[in-house]
């Protein structure tokens, strides 16, 4: 049985390397994946970290929200915060935006995709605020737009940010040849207030590799 939600929720890790750099500046993002209800993506949330082949003892610090008690001090949407000995922080959280694209979803919630298509296709909007803090550690990344098709998605991205809010706004083919941000960037753009703003295709990584527990 197939049936489309009005939201979307989708699962994030966020590893913040404190260890290499102490303002928290230093930061990776991953979108993990996505349900259509907010208890499928509650269940994949809590077991991130258990995928990863990490266990609570292996953190200095391990705290989860549901079973927490008083003031919850490490973000909105953030469902497990563990810190690792030597300092590298993983924040385990769900966003939810709206289902626009109308993606259709089983009954266990999970996201349908056709065949051959191994990733979803997520805009992201990464907002830096050097005003509020000159090392880079206020920062907050929001997806705007959930998309099965690349070209979709690459559209939706350009079409996010208004040039003229901008005192520099810069794309790939602007800076042909020169652009320093990665092939997934496809605008970033800096405000008189001195926020900087990037705009990028995210799709469902494996974060084994870099941040699995090595055995």
């Amino acid at each position: 049985m197939q049936n489309s939600s009005d939201l979307l929720y989708h699962i994030i890790l966020t590893v913040i390397d404190f260890h290499l750099e102490p303002s928290g500046s230093k930061r990776a993002i991953y979108i993990l994946g996505t349900r259509a209800t907010i208890e499928a993506a509650k269940d994949s949330a809590f077991r991130v970290l258990h995928t990863l082949r990490y266990k609570p003892d292996d953190f200095a610090e391990y705290t989860v929200h549901s079973s927490h008690t008083g003031t919850w001090a490490h973000g909105d949407g953030v469902l497990i915060y563990a810190k690792a000995p030597a300092g590298q922080v993983f924040l385990v959280s769900i966003q939810a935006t709206p289902n626009t694209e109308e993606l259709q979803a089983d009954r266990e919630g999970a996201i349908l995709v056709p065949h051959g298509v191994p990733s979803l296709h997520y805009v992201t909007q990464t907002v830096i605020d050097y005003d509020k803090d000159r090392t880079g550690c206020a920062q907050e990344m929001q997806i705007e737009g959930t998309f099965v098709r690349r070209a979709d998605a690459r559209k939706a991205a350009r079409k996010l940010l208004d040039p003229l809010d901008y005192v520099e706004y810069d794309t790939p083919e602007k800076m042909k040849g020169e652009w320093p941000y990665g092939e997934d960037v496809l605008v970033h753009a800096v405000a008189e207030c001195g926020e900087n703003t990037t705009v990028e295709i995210k799709t469902v990584v494996d974060t084994h590799h870099k941040h699995g527990k090595d055995i």
